[in-house]
């Protein structure tokens, strides 16, 4: 929750979502934390937190005690941190300016091998989401992104159903993600 300082944690299982929200309650997603994966790292810093954490599957986090890691420990801690950063550098570049068709193509690709996705019996890749938790990670409405998934469907990337989007060809989504 934004304000206090609180912990820094280590995911162990799940997918967490870490998002903020502006004063008219519009929301983006700033990134997602996967197995190994930290967050809470204002505890690092006494800073205080800027958004929330939110556990999108079950998700299992254990607290990291920072003056008790290892030198390994350390190095483990900070290359993930370097990774974020980077990792959020492109989220926010791709927010300010690419199409909303080459975000939700990077999201999807984003979440292809997370808690939210298995594979169906032709090996395809499936996400299970719905148009509205898409759209808010990548600064949308539902409708306008329900049109994009649409014409992601028709060029063959995708498939959709009721809370799931059906990754058919990667390479295709990697295109319009780069576009």
């Amino acid at each position: 929750m934004p304000g206090s300082v609180g912990d820094l944690y280590r995911l162990v299982s799940g997918l967490v979502r870490l998002h903020a929200v502006d004063g008219a309650g519009y929301g983006v997603t700033l990134r997602y934390v996967k197995p190994g994966g930290y967050f809470g790292v204002e505890a690092l810093t006494a800073q205080r937190r800027r958004y929330f954490a939110e556990a999108v599957t079950d998700s299992s986090a254990e607290p990291v005690e920072v003056e008790r890691l290892t030198r390994q420990g350390l190095v483990e801690l900070s290359t993930f941190l370097a990774s974020s950063l980077e990792h959020m550098s492109d989220s926010l570049l791709r927010l300010a300016g690419k199409p909303l068709r080459a975000r939700v193509a990077a999201e999807l690709l984003e979440l292809v091998d997370s808690a939210l996705a298995g594979t169906n019996a032709a090996g395809d890749s499936v996400i299970y989401l719905t148009h509205d938790d898409l759209a808010a990670a990548v600064g949308s409405v539902r409708e306008t992104v329900t049109k994009v998934i649409g014409d992601m469907a028709r060029s063959g990337a995708l498939r959709a159903g009721y809370g799931k989007i059906m990754v058919l060809d990667q390479r295709l989504l990697a295109e319009m993600a780069n576009a």
